[in-house]
């Protein structure tokens, strides 16, 4: 593809592969955000808006937003530390997905039980930023200094092996459901930090006519979030119990309450999170509420 077509397009940086790759696909096209993808190509023209999608390394996406030519982008809360672009992208939203814990792990069976007791030894990280600071606070808390402090050593993959391997005395490596840290015969002791996606933008805007369509653009994205996270829940209630009712479902905002032709009755129509639906549902039916029901939601709008 020929750059210079990209002149006067939004160009939005999608992660090309990993962890976060599926699900930004699928907010895309809660978005309505329409393209078709060529094989082997990492820019791609959106067919009904002026956008272009260029699909990076999820680690180089906040350089390229906060020092380069593109606009918005999709990538780690972790990463944006990593790249020490905080200063220079700001982060629009998190998406909700992606979610982990950069931890700090050593081997289960070993001596080491506290971050204390790793300090001044050798941790293996392909996070070498967030390591550093994290035990240059440790090594000054413990009073470990000079050629005393705990050797920080990078390594692009293959972490979890560093310590089985003879390289690492503990590492520090993102972990989600744990499966692979275990296997490796590992577990945490510390967490740097907690990380999901986030839809980042240039802390600087680069062009003042691309400011709508990045609004509408997320605005349609945290509707999908939202669409996600939330169902509908809509139930009856005895008018002397709606003070409780709604304390119980307040919605996002507020319930929408209507009048029933029972005097003593009113419809409650409200958004809950779907993770806590069903002590909702309990909790409902302890006060009164009949006729519950859940509504899951394709999207909306926040």
């Amino acid at each position: 593809m020929n750059l210079e077509s990209l002149d006067g397009r939004l160009l939005f940086a999608i992660p090309k592969k990993g962890r976060l790759h599926e699900r930004c696909i699928s907010i895309l096209a809660g978005a309505d955000i329409q393209f078709r993808r060529h094989h082997r190509l990492d820019v791609c023209l959106v067919v009904n808006h002026p956008i272009a999608l260029v699909f990076l390394p999820a680690s180089d996406i906040p350089s390229f937003v906060g020092k380069g030519n593109i606009h918005v982008g999709i990538t780690g809360h972790d990463v944006i530390l990593e790249a020490q672009m905080q200063g220079l992208v700001t982060e629009i939203m998190r998406l909700g997905f992606g979610k982990c814990a950069l931890q700090v792990q050593v081997p289960e069976s070993g001596t080491i039980k506290t971050v204390d007791d790793l300090a001044g030894k050798r941790v293996v990280t392909s996070f070498e930023v967030l390591s550093a600071e994290y035990f240059d606070a440790i090594d000054a808390r413990v009073g470990l200094s000079g050629d005393r402090k705990t050797q920080i050593e990078y390594v692009g993959g293959s972490v979890e092996a560093a310590c089985a391997l003879g390289l690492a005395d503990g590492i520090v490596d993102l972990v989600e459901s744990g499966d692979t840290m275990r296997a490796a015969g590992l577990h945490a002791i510390a967490t740097v930090l907690d990380s999901e996606a986030v839809l980042i933008k240039s802390s600087v805007p680069k062009h003042a006519h691309l400011a709508p369509l990045i609004e509408l653009i997320t605005s349609r994205i945290a509707g999908v979030v939202a669409a996600n996270k939330y169902v509908v829940c809509q139930y009856n209630i005895p008018r002397e119990q709606l003070h409780a009712a709604t304390a119980i479902t307040p919605g996002r905002r507020a319930p929408t309450i209507s009048p029933l032709e029972s005097e003593d009755w009113l419809a409650i129509t409200s958004m809950v999170e779907k993770g806590k639906i069903a002590p909702i549902m309990d909790r409902l039916v302890a006060v009164g509420a009949e006729d519950i029901m859940i509504f899951n939601l394709d999207n909306c709008r926040v």
